[in-house]
């Protein structure tokens, strides 16, 4: 950890992409980041990489399926640092929906079940394990990744998105009512929570077409992730631009 901070931060499929960017970003500042990985030797090559920059990074496992190893990231923050002051949920995946522009007709329940599994479920047994640990921050905040796929008033519009992968849309539309919810739960409380649409960013779900790097995309999510006092809670943002439910 570096003098010129004492927060702390985990970031969950932090081993590539975006989490990785962030990850990046936030180390950048002054911010201990602690780098979640289901693969132990992707995540701690990825944490490598940043610790040969110089930044304050560690590799933690973290399966966001896998109870046992949310349970155990939990007690691990609990006994090291005794709080935590930023949760970036960016791990997630888009599978089984074949290469239509609309899988809503031929989306298989398997499919379903698994984006639903890491985007959604995993995202929120993670946060309220976590949410005790935030708690304990002057000033917790909590990033969930989200798409602007994911906004119900963007598709319905006429002329809206054609592109409608449904587990995925579906997973991040969830994932948007949690950030509303969650929100208002933690009103009155130094604990600000957000969704991020980070754009269409040249990953491995992105694809090499996309138009953002993946250290553009990261920049919503670390906005975010250090607003100050005054800052919006309950939000949904691309940038600065605040996005529709």
């Amino acid at each position: 950890m570096t003098k010129a901070d004492n927060r702390i931060a985990l970031v969950t499929g932090a081993n590539k992409g975006l989490g990785f960017e962030t990850s990046r970003k936030l180390a950048q500042i002054g911010i201990f980041v602690l780098m979640g990985s289901r693969s132990i030797a992707r995540g701690k090559a990825a944490a490598k990489e940043l610790q040969q920059e110089g930044l304050p990074v560690e590799f933690i496992q973290l399966d966001v399926t896998k109870p046992e190893q949310m349970r155990r990231a939990a007690s691990e923050i609990t006994s090291r640092y005794g709080k935590l002051d930023i949760l970036v949920n960016n791990a997630g995946i888009s599978v089984g929906e074949g290469h239509g522009r609309n899988s809503t007709e031929s989306v298989t329940p398997k499919a379903l079940r698994a984006t639903f599994d890491v985007n959604f479920f995993g995202l929120v047994e993670l946060t309220q394990r976590l949410v005790p640990l935030l708690r304990k921050s002057d000033a917790g905040r909590i990033v969930n990744i989200s798409s602007i796929l994911g906004s119900l008033a963007i598709h319905s519009r006429e002329g809206g998105m054609s592109y409608k992968p449904f587990a995925y849309d579906a997973s991040k539309t969830a994932v948007n009512t949690f950030t509303i919810h969650l929100a208002a739960a933690l009103a009155g409380t130094a604990i600000k929570v957000n969704s991020a649409h980070p754009g269409w960013v040249r990953t491995d779900m992105g694809g090499p077409s996309a138009p953002l790097a993946a250290s553009e995309g990261a920049e919503t999510a670390v906005r975010l992730a250090t607003l100050g006092p005054d800052g919006p809670t309950g939000k949904f943002f691309h940038g600065e631009e605040e996005l529709p439910w």
